[in-house]
């Protein structure tokens, strides 16, 4: 007969640990609702412990732990036919099954603190503890999101978790060295902050008001800020001083968003941009600041929602790829015809767009011969042409009221042009 491993004393004492916490937050939680439930601060180590001496005493088959589960299960099946028949205070059944699911859990929990590594049985138990201490804040969370995220939010899942894994990690082309699976994945990690940002000033309050709207902006797309804050400060006066401020905030969010992009495929690439693009990010934030200190308050200012749609409907994802896909193919073709000063052109060409697309072209090494200096000084190029872009937005739709961030927009495209031209000399 093999010998039985003797259980480590760190584990007998994890396995106590986490189920009193989870007995205590069963006991604390219930107890604030007066209601009488099986399993708590006793209960529930002495499930843990007779789950684990059960598994400990035949880890291979299983016999005697599955055993004390069945008789578990024979038990709460009893309890839960008599917990059918009571009414609640709105006189409907008491059908939940969350006190049974947490019985079987701290029965579990025995023999996952000896067999598994201990941060999978601390992970499962906060985990448990978290979903039934928020039960009202996740009921009402649900009453207050649309069902069209929720379908939005599962398209996207499936997209990105069943599609992503079965795209070729090859080139389908010799246009291109660009994969699908690699575009696929630029999409999701720009889809995936982008949506973060949406939501927060969608389902957040707070983002409405100061600069968090333009700061959440920042990470969605600070052209579309620049558009909706422009617009906003022609509609009301008082929405000036927001306005002018968001409109420079968003943009040095931007540099930021875009070297943390960067850094997720091209860590090398992320270390040259690190210097000019932080210098950049620090002097718009610096100036967003003292425009906002500056321009008076008025009464009552402004908060108006976001105009933005939701950046993970699959017609916003597909012109993403699209872009993705053809930028690709236009950087690749543009290096082959013109050289390195093509992609700079090119680079100034796309910032009039949508950069996301070429920035991460380049950082997943989508153009061959170009060096890491070449596509640092490239994505500079694109983000200075994009600031161009937003000034003359931010002057066509506030007028007077935005033209100093139009100015400031200005001011950093030069600085990114100069930024570019010192990257360039630095790599001759």
């Amino acid at each position: 007969m093999p010998m039985i491993a003797t259980p480590s004393v760190h584990s007998l004492a994890l396995l106590l640990l986490l189920s009193f916490f989870l007995g205590f937050a069963f006991e604390d939680f219930f107890e604030q609702r007066k209601s009488a439930r099986p399993g708590g601060v006793r209960t529930f180590p002495l499930l843990s412990l007779g789950g684990g001496v059960l598994y400990w005493l035949d880890p291979t088959h299983l016999v005697a732990f599955t055993g004390g589960l069945l008789v578990l299960g024979v038990w709460l099946s009893i309890f839960y036919t008599v917990h059918l028949r009571e009414r609640d205070d709105q006189g409907e059944r008491n059908a939940g099954l969350v006190v049974l699911l947490l019985n079987v859990h701290a029965y579990l929990l025995g023999a996952i603190a000896l067999a598994l590594p201990h941060w999978v049985a601390v992970g499962v138990t906060v985990t448990a503890v978290m979903l039934l201490t928020g039960r009202d804040w996740l009921h009402r969370l649900v009453r207050k999101v649309d069902t069209r995220e929720i379908t939005t939010a599962a398209q996207f899942l499936i997209l990105s978790g069943v599609v992503l894994p079965l795209l070729p990690a090859e080139p389908v082309t010799p246009l291109t060295s660009i994969t699908p699976r690699q575009v696929w994945l630029a999409l999701t990690l720009v889809s995936a902050l982008s949506y973060a940002s949406y939501l927060a000033q969608r389902y957040w309050q707070r983002a409405a008001q100061g600069l968090w709207m333009a700061g959440l902006g920042g990470l969605y797309s600070s052209t579309a800020t620049t558009v909706v804050l422009a617009r906003q400060a022609a509609v009301s006066e008082s929405f000036r001083r927001q306005a002018t401020a968001g409109i420079t905030l968003a943009t040095g969010i931007m540099y930021l968003r875009i070297l943390v992009v960067i850094a997720v495929f091209n860590l090398t690439l992320a270390r040259a941009l690190a210097a000019p693009m932080l210098g950049l990010a620090a002097v718009a934030l610096a100036i967003a600041a003292l425009q906002y200190l500056i321009i008076n308050a008025p009464s009552g200012e402004a908060t108006q929602p976001s105009e933005r749609g939701n950046p993970l409907e699959l017609g916003a994802a597909a012109v993403f790829a699209a872009l993705f896909v053809a930028i690709s193919l236009a950087s690749t073709w543009v290096k082959t015809e013109f050289g390195t000063q093509g992609i700079y052109w090119l680079a100034a060409i796309v910032g009039f767009s949508d950069i996301d697309p070429f920035v991460l072209n380049l950082a997943q090494g989508g153009t061959a011969g170009i060096g890491e200096h070449a596509v640092a000084i490239a994505v500079l190029i694109a983000a200075s042409s994009n600031n161009v872009l937003k000034a003359a937005y931010a002057v066509a739709f506030g007028g007077r009221r935005t033209w100093p961030s139009a100015v400031v927009l200005v001011g950093l495209a030069i600085a990114g042009v100069a930024l570019a031209a010192w990257l360039a000399k630095i790599a001759a």
